[in-house]
């Protein structure tokens, strides 16, 4: 499971790159919002989850990482999304799917920090 966050959070980072050197060349910033979103929560956040759960398998083993893993990786597209096509001023029910992209990545990513907290000092032991 490491390796794949890696993986997925190198995807985001060439997103959120491609999303500020777009935003560089057209000098149009309006989402910039999702551009910073894409690179914390995609890019360094999800690299640095890989990189726990391959330095401490165990922990990727848990039940709690595969909540983690499901959830922080259906809320995040979901949210980057809605938020993109709300500031586009698509429609506002965008605001709405965004704040449930939202929160469904964050709960994911409770799940990250339940695991670590507990489970953290029993496998760096073994």
């Amino acid at each position: 499971m490491g390796v794949k966050l890696i993986k997925i959070a190198v995807v985001y980072f060439l997103i959120g790159i491609s999303f500020g050197l777009y935003m560089s060349l057209t000098h149009v910033f309006k989402l910039a919002t999702v551009h910073v979103h894409i690179n914390l929560l995609g890019w360094m956040s999800l690299a640095v989850a890989g990189i726990l759960y391959t330095l401490f398998p165990q922990l990727a083993q848990t039940s709690a990482a595969k909540v983690h893993f499901w959830l922080h990786n259906i809320g995040l597209p979901v949210m980057m999304i809605s938020i993109a096509l709300a500031i586009l001023d698509v429609s506002p029910i965008f605001f709405l799917i965004a704040t449930i992209g939202g929160v469904v990545t964050v709960i994911g990513i409770f799940f990250f920090g339940f695991n670590v907290l507990k489970n953290l000092d029993n496998v760096a032991r073994t």
